[in-house]
């Protein structure tokens, strides 16, 4: 019954901590907020609110662990109906499909891509500027970043073509991440986790046993004193916004004239806002120079185009910065192999999704959350670990 001491009660923390639980381990769980969650934590109140846009991939490792353990939950199905009313802002027009090039493009498999050339530069040479741009752009759903075309052709495509597979990937958790977060927490206590709010960790335990850090990673940094702990994240507007109900608004706007993403999230969870309202949560990446300004005119440009007459519908809206909390990009010749490296030695690693872990989104935090574990528990019985990096 080795002790483990897990700090951060975000997605990562939690997984770390059934995971270990399930392996026999006795487990303290410290999270500094009054409320457990991180990012995947659902405002209260009459808008059921995610930090920006959220949605599941059912092709990653967590979907599969998730279900097993029946914490998966409801899923809020998306009518196919309301699907097709996915809208395109292209050439500074809305459109109902996306250009033919970039739709051929965003089929080639991540495997296809280089590593150490940038995607633009790529992706031109395969499928002409046009599609490359368009496809950049798009793939700035799962980025949450000003440039894709600037980063890892292999980072990129990989996100480009899970997030316009068809089927789709992307499930949405009805009543938002916060009731995943639930569940997660009352398998974990279930299983004899000792889960602390409002306990903030300044010091490492280490004396206690092994130690996972599952914070952001400047707040990994601070705490272990390690300022290398450092990787580029991107920085993007989120842009919530209330509706008064009206037929014809559009599911979601994709801007492939530059990174943006605009969705309507009551299409499919018609209980995240009250009865004759409708919930929009839009992601508009800026650059490191960008405002919230700039961000918050780039989404309105994109509701005057596919909402009608919205400013007059509004009845509650909220505008914020995410910087460095939308998980790790990665540039041309760097793969997740290269971010911080999850065992840190000492008995103390690290989870997240900014860390040395392969994945999409919240997948990384997963991976990266399972890898700890189970190097602290080899680690334990053997006296050394085998380091994901290395592996």
């Amino acid at each position: 019954m080795r002790k483990i001491t897990i700090i951060g009660g975000g997605f990562a923390g939690l997984t770390a901590a059934v995971t270990a639980a399930e392996a026999g381990a006795r487990v303290t769980l410290h999270e500094a907020h009054h409320s457990l969650g991180g990012r995947a934590r659902t405002a209260q109140g009459p808008y059921l609110t995610n930090e920006g846009p959220h949605a599941i991939y059912s092709g990653g490792p967590h979907w599969t662990w998730l279900k097993q353990r029946g914490l998966l939950g409801e899923l809020a199905p998306l009518p196919a109906l309301e699907a097709a009313k996915l809208r395109f802002h292209h050439r500074g027009a809305l459109r109902r499909t996306p250009p033919l090039g970039f739709l051929r493009h965003s089929f080639r498999k991540a495997e296809q891509a280089p590593v150490d050339v940038d995607f633009l530069t790529w992706a031109t040479g395969v499928a002409g500027e046009a599609a490359a741009r368009a496809a950049a752009s798009y793939s700035g759903v799962a980025l949450y970043h000003h440039d894709p075309g600037a980063l890892s052709a292999r980072f990129v495509q990989e996100r480009l073509y899970r997030a316009s597979s068809i089927p789709a990937e992307a499930h949405f958790v009805k009543g938002g991440w916060g009731r995943l977060v639930d569940r997660m927490a009352a398998r974990a206590r279930e299983l004899g986790v000792r889960i602390e709010t409002s306990s903030r960790v300044d010091t490492l335990p280490t004396a206690e046993g092994p130690v996972i850090v599952a914070t952001a990673l400047p707040s990994a940094a601070r705490l272990l004193c390690d300022p290398s702990l450092a990787w580029e994240s991107g920085r993007t507007v989120l842009f919530d916004l209330a509706l008064r109900t009206r037929k014809g608004d559009p599911f979601a706007i994709s801007d492939l004239d530059a990174p943006g993403w605009v969705e309507r999230f009551t299409t499919q969870d018609p209980g995240l806002a009250p009865a004759g309202e409708q919930l929009i949560q839009a992601q508009l990446p800026i650059g490191p120079d960008g405002t919230k300004a700039d961000g918050v005119a780039h989404a309105e440009r994109l509701l005057d185009l596919g909402f009608a007459g919205w400013r007059e519908r509004t009845v509650w809206r909220r505008e914020a910065v995410s910087q460095g909390r939308t998980g790790a990009v990665d540039r041309p010749g760097t793969t997740w192999r290269d971010r911080p490296a999850i065992d840190r030695g000492d008995g103390v690693y690290l989870a997240g999704d900014q860390v040395a872990a392969p994945g999409v989104l919240a997948e990384v935090s997963f991976t990266s959350a399972v890898e700890a574990v189970s190097l602290a528990l080899r680690a334990s019985r053997t006296g050394k670990g085998l380091d994901l990096n290395r592996a």
